[in-house]
């Protein structure tokens, strides 16, 4: 567990200088997308989306907050950091199409590093057909800070908010959750081990798919497909990077509506289940509460259900209700129980998020 890879030369900063550092991290950028008419090299991109409604979103990821350079590789922090914000698109139904990349960074970091992070931005964007467009390079005493927007498209009649759900629509997700939350059980136990023995290896055999999860999320543009082609247009959407509890909630408050969730219906990996046990948390409590998971939370109505029944990345784990009816989790055993969102909140400080 090193901060950065190995590199045979390090570059300081102080010898690129701004714009050096800009060429070093946007050579051999290409544009793909139509929409974009000018990237990098002006004072701003020039983006034509014609009768299309344009979708912004921005994600801003700190060091120390968001990611911990101890175990974070540098090109999977720029994957993620570009998959979160793309994931957001796609929550409205839209087509993500161009992305601007803001960093913050201080001297510890050298050109190579940060050729790392934009490498797996770059990889990001050519997995999705997302073209990078411009940004903004500046210093910080504070750490890296990664600031990214994402820009997309979408017909007017398309978009998905989270406010078209209705009472008795049922509740859709996609994959499964609770994973990354328990990847990250797993960095955080291994870096505390490491912390009192730095000659150890760390203990990550078996946890691959959860540590993927968290270190290497996908955003699901073949989710998006699969609806499109049964034919099916959810009434509200929002991807979960916050946990299920609290994205339901979300939905629930947005269009005025009460839920009941199932608990036996809730996927969960069985990875995902066994290290939870390890660490003695309930996985229902992962899924509901842990966050990073961007899948996408849906709503159809009821009507719609034959046509989604048989698809196997998608699971039905609740349904709508008044809001007078309020917010509920049925457990396994049948009993009813307020649906409380415990997961991430930006303003917590980090013990008490610690304890949820």
């Amino acid at each position: 567990m090193t901060e950065f890879e190995n590199n045979d030369e390090r570059t300081e900063l102080k010898q690129l200088g701004e714009f050096g550092l800009i060429d070093l991290l946007t050579k051999n950028i290409k544009l793909k997308n139509k929409s974009s008419i000018k990237g990098v090299g002006d004072d701003s991109a020039v983006i034509h989306h014609a009768n299309k409604q344009t979708l912004v979103t921005k994600d801003l990821l700190v060091e120390g907050v968001h990611f911990d350079m101890t175990y974070m590789p540098l090109k999977h922090l720029g994957y993620k950091a570009a998959v979160v914000n793309i994931s957001d698109i796609l929550a409205m139904n839209g087509t993500p199409t161009q992305l601007i990349v803001g960093i913050a960074v201080s001297n510890r970091f050298s050109g190579e590093a940060l050729e790392e992070i934009y490498e797996g931005i770059k990889l990001a964007c050519e997995h999705y057909h997302v073209d990078l467009v411009g940004g903004d390079t500046v210093s910080s005493v504070s750490g890296l800070i990664l600031s990214i927007t994402a820009i997309g498209e979408a017909d007017k009649a398309d978009i998905i908010y989270r406010d078209g759900a209705k009472n008795g629509d049922l509740i859709f997700v996609s994959g499964n959750l609770g994973a990354a939350y328990m990847g990250l059980l797993v960095l955080e136990r291994e870096k505390k081990a490491f912390e009192v023995d730095p000659n150890m290896q760390p203990d990550l055999d078996g946890n691959d798919y959860i540590l993927e999860r968290q270190l290497k999320p996908e955003a699901r543009t073949d989710v998006l497909e699969l609806l499109k082609k049964a034919g099916v247009k959810p009434t509200a959407m929002i991807d979960i990077s916050d946990g299920l509890a609290s994205e339901i909630l979300h939905i629930c408050q947005q269009s005025d509506l009460g839920c009941v969730l199932y608990e036996d219906k809730i996927p969960i990996d069985i990875t995902t289940d066994g290290v939870a046990k390890e660490f003695q948390i309930d996985p229902t409590t992962c899924a509901l509460n842990g966050g990073e998971d961007y899948e996408l939370l849906f709503t159809i109505n009821q009507s719609d259900y034959e046509k989604l029944k048989s698809i196997d990345e998608i699971s039905v784990v609740g349904h709508m209700t008044e809001k007078s009816a309020g917010y509920h989790l049925v457990s396994r055993s049948g009993t009813q129980v307020p649906l409380i969102a415990q997961g991430w909140d930006a303003f917590l400080n980090k013990e008490k998020r610690n304890r949820q």
